[in-house]
């Protein structure tokens, strides 16, 4: 198939002209339409003002959708670890796993879903210091096939720091070029084995294994690794462009044609209507070049990063992805067909639990793949097989997924298709950020598709069923940006439809072609150096040093200093007095030199049955062969609270060593803490 390769620059995530870029700091304030403090109290307890200055705020008719797009934010601030300098990791598992990257818990497979939800915080220290680890420090691995590039690229579009994303231009080259070990020159394309590819027992590995197994092995010309592939070349290209280096550019957007038209060539079935797998193996089982036998969700990738042409030929696969018979599944999308021999056959466990497998279970990884192509479909195609409806048919199901059978939030690593059930069970799934779901309410239902120019393009995904909606406090290009949807204009009383406000004032929206248009106004490039956090030690060696009066052995005491906190129960990570027979207790901290420091902020988990605040706490400092109390001391909150931050500041003082002193009226219960910085 021919076409013209400058297109492609063209259709790359609804890119706009360029626009200039401004330094500043002072936001105007935006307007208020909903009241974020009464939202956060009621979803995020004590620790609301964390949500108040880093998400945007969101109310929908659909109180469910609502509920669990709070419940995502607080599973993703559990998932931020601090890992160093500038430097930040999101978690995909909130406990150490044997195959993540020691010692910071990282894997690749997950990050370009983590940097799609982070770049919608406030303070974009987070992503960029992810994105600056995953790059200059190492991080991605290559352990698992990878989109980061281009989700890095998607980061910009909405912080539109060019300066922070040309920094990362030559390392991203880099990366991109070890991927020619996947790749076979005979073919144009790129292979993998389906576990390196996030995907163990596929129908590729499965079937390579004469069905005994498929774990391992397969390995094979997937329209997953292709199309990330194809995603990071674009975005290369791009950042080339904003360098000024045009040949660069037009490399890379040579490459990703190439990629376009050779999988559009070689991975379509035409009898199949479906992007799906040839072998790159061969033996007794499967042969060289065919093609597997089946549908997976998997074919959808491709256009989460719109390679296929814009025709009803490619099109049509959508049609399979709502057929109840075939991808889409009582409660949820199913990853490989049920006509497929091996569909939901368990091969794997750990003791009596199952282990995770793709042979049909629903998974949230893809399940999100689904949607970010489906919102492209819907955006930037011209087809009439799938509609706004469907997508929130899936998009509920999908929320449901969210729910214990009890009706508390926990999102596990898979779930049945056709009963709904959590498949593996296992102390690692619980709370698991291995998916999207924010990004897909904000780009999706509410429809804001950043890119790289002035003007804005909304189209909310919508039907009959969503009566409003609005999305508050987005900051976008640094201006703070109010979506508000109204059916009926009942609501809001701001008239019907879509009303917007940019910095708190109503801005100018303009119908065309069924899509909203609104000038956003040129870039405001708000930057914040994040501080020294002189107390954190990922690698439980050296300094800083821990001790504690109790409980200290150091499995228990880097817990508190290692740079992750959360507060859920199910999995702990946390430093206790468990054992303490006194009523006053210690921990501290050596940095094994000198310090300044003025700040310290401690993070005290309770359960209020087992585990409980303390009564009161001090700051001493280590000098002159004793501890001496800190002077000038200012506690915020003045009363200690539990499972949020209290920050201690007091007059700067140099030592190298601090000590938090915490205390009880009577022995009546164990204090946990579950993290301690200090500045």
């Amino acid at each position: 198939m021919r076409f013209k390769k400058d297109n492609l620059i063209l259709k790359f995530l609804t890119i706009g002209v360029f626009g200039f870029v401004c330094l500043g700091f002072n936001v105007p304030k935006n307007r208020n339409i909903i009241d974020s403090n009464k939202l956060a109290s009621q979803y995020f307890n004590e620790d609301a003002q964390w949500y108040i200055e880093n998400i945007p705020f969101f109310e929908c008719s659909d109180k469910k959708i609502q509920e669990v797009y709070y419940y995502r934010w607080k599973l993703y601030k559990a998932h931020i670890r601090n890992v160093g300098e500038s430097r930040y990791v999101i978690t995909e598992f909130l406990d150490n796993v044997t195959w993540d990257k020691d010692p910071y818990s990282s894997l690749n497979d997950a990050t370009g879903f983590h940097i799609y939800e982070g770049r919608w915080l406030k303070n974009s220290k987070f992503i960029n210091g992810y994105i600056d680890y995953m790059f200059r420090g190492g991080g991605n691995d290559l352990h698992f096939s990878e989109a980061i590039t281009y989700a890095s690229f998607a980061n910009y579009l909405v912080n539109a720091d060019s300066a922070f994303i040309t920094n990362q231009l030559g390392i991203m080259q880099h990366i991109y070029n070890l991927w020619l070990d996947h790749y076979d020159l005979n073919k144009n394309l790129y292979y993998i084995e389906p576990l390196a590819d996030a995907t163990e027992y596929t129908i590729s590995s499965i079937d390579a294994s004469g069905g005994m197994d498929g774990f391992t092995g397969g390995d094979s010309f997937r329209p997953t690794i292709n199309s990330y592939m194809y995603g990071n070349a674009l975005a290369i290209s791009q950042i080339a462009i904003m360098k000024g280096d045009t040949t660069l550019s037009r490399l890379y957007l040579n490459r990703a044609a190439d990629i376009k038209a050779n999988v559009q060539h070689s991975l379509w079935n035409d009898s199949l209507q479906h992007f799906i797998d040839r072998y790159k193996v061969n033996n007794k089982f499967v042969h060289y070049w065919d093609f597997i036998r089946g549908r997976e969700l998997a074919g959808f990738v491709p256009w989460c990063y719109n390679l296929p042409e814009n025709t009803s030929k490619y099109s049509a696969a959508w049609s399979h992805l709502m057929d109840s018979t075939e991808l889409l599944g009582k409660y949820g999308l199913r990853t490989v067909e049920p006509t497929y021999q091996y569909y939901m056959k368990q091969y794997r466990y750990e003791g009596v639990h199952p282990e995770c497998q793709w042979n049909g279970p629903n998974w949230p990884f893809q399940t999100t793949q689904a949607f970010v192509g489906m919102a492209n479909l819907l955006n930037n195609y011209s087809q009439n097989i799938v509609k706004t409806s469907d997508y929130l048919k899936i998009l509920r199901l999908y929320t449901k997924q969210h729910y214990t059978a009890n009706g508390q939030l926990d999102l596990q690593e898979d779930y049945n298709p056709d009963t709904g059930k959590p498949i593996v069970g296992l102390s690692r799934s619980h709370h698991y950020n291995h998916s999207g779901y924010n990004d897909l309410i904000i780009t999706g239902l509410c429809g804001i598709r950043p890119s790289e120019g002035n003007t804005l393009i909304i189209n909310p995904l919508v039907d009959n069923s969503i009566q409003y909606f609005c999305l508050e406090d987005i900051i976008y290009h640094g201006h703070k940006m109010t979506v508000v949807y109204d059916k009926d204009g009942s609501k809001y009383k701001l008239g019907k439809g879509l009303t917007v406000f940019i910095d708190g004032e109503k801005a100018f929206v303009k119908k065309d072609n069924n899509k909203y248009e609104v000038e956003i106004g040129k870039p405001i490039i708000n930057k914040s150096k994040p501080s020294i956090n002189f107390a954190l030690n990922i690698f439980r060696k050296g300094y800083p040093a821990p001790s504690a009066s109790v409980n200290s052995i150091p499995d228990s005491l880097y817990q508190a200093i290692d740079g992750r906190c959360w507060y859920f129960q199910e999995i702990k990570n946390r430093w206790t007095t468990y054992g303490s027979t006194s009523i006053n207790d210690w921990y501290a901290v050596d940095f094994g030199c000198i310090r300044s420091v003025s700040t310290v902020k401690i993070y005290i988990y309770a359960d209020n049955v087992t585990y409980k605040k303390p009564d009161n706490y001090n700051i001493e400092y280590w000098s002159g062969g004793k501890w001496l109390p800190v002077n000038n001391v200012i506690k915020t909150p003045s009363l200690t609270i539990e499972n949020t931050v209290n920050t201690v500041s007091f007059d700067k003082i140099a030592t190298t060593q601090l000590r938090i002193n915490l205390k009880q009226e009577a022995q009546k219960s164990v204090i946990a803490l579950s993290e301690i910085e200090m500045y």
